[in-house]
């Protein structure tokens, strides 16, 4: 199946034959981004998120030929666990990403010990707030809820997670859906970034894409699209 490229208002839908040659494409966009956000201001500004989906991206792009030592790397969401979780998105990171070239690289992450995760969610948003905003790519997941990031549609404080004028980088998040307590970057530090992609695989997936950009209830995801400035690049395979 050759790749299936399809435009619609506030998305572009890039369809690949299989995963290998997604994760090729999406790091060689990825990679170009980064080089030249650091040619124009010496640095750049990655948010990855977590799953099994990204494991083959980030082992790729840990490969690629960039001048890592220049970027900065962080975390679109975080589950309230330490790095030593299987659960642990850091650890995902590390394992996978932050490895070979690109070992090179800073990463800041969203989990500490705090008493509270709105004690942490406050103390990342001031440790966050040095970086050099706003970030050049952010590589976004989703569920078959339709969740992206920690958007869940029953998080207690979804109005505040979705407000595209916040202020706040780090919100705390509750949603029975989500498991354990979850940290994660505002949608308006998401949506602000200079290349946002949302990387999904399977038939399942795409299923659920289509179906929360048809009519109905809009899922987190759809409302993410929405709220972005320019089209989000879809990145698909089966």
């Amino acid at each position: 199946m050759a790749r299936e490229q399809l435009t619609a208002a506030r998305f572009s839908w890039n369809g690949f034959a299989d995963r290998r040659e997604l994760a090729t494409a999406l790091a060689g966009q990825i990679a170009d981004r980064l080089t030249g956000a650091i040619a124009e201001r010496g640095s750049a500004l990655l948010a990855v998120s977590g799953g099994t989906t990204p494991a083959k991206l980030f082992a790729m792009l840990s490969t690629t030929p960039i001048a890592w030592d220049k970027v900065t790397v962080t975390l679109v969401d975080e589950r309230f666990v330490p790095p030593s979780s299987p659960r642990s998105n850091a650890g995902l990171v590390a394992a996978n990403l932050l490895q070979n070239e690109a070992a090179a690289a800073r990463f800041v992450p969203l989990y500490h010990e705090a008493a509270s995760i709105e004690d942490a969610a406050a103390a990342d948003s001031e440790a966050l707030r040095s970086l050099p905003w706003p970030l050049d790519v952010v590589i976004l997941g989703m569920g078959g809820d339709g969740h992206t990031a920690s958007f869940f549609s029953d998080a207690g404080n979804l109005g505040e997670l979705l407000d595209p004028a916040s202020r706040r980088i780090v919100l705390p998040v509750h949603a029975a859906s989500g498991g354990e307590p979850r940290l994660t970057l505002s949608m308006a530090r998401i949506v602000a970034a200079g290349f946002v992609a949302l990387h999904i695989e399977g038939d399942d997936k795409r299923t659920a894409f289509d179906g929360a950009m048809g009519s109905g209830a809009k899922k987190p995801i759809r409302r993410v699209i929405e709220a972005a400035p320019r089209p989000i690049e879809v990145f698909w395979a089966p």
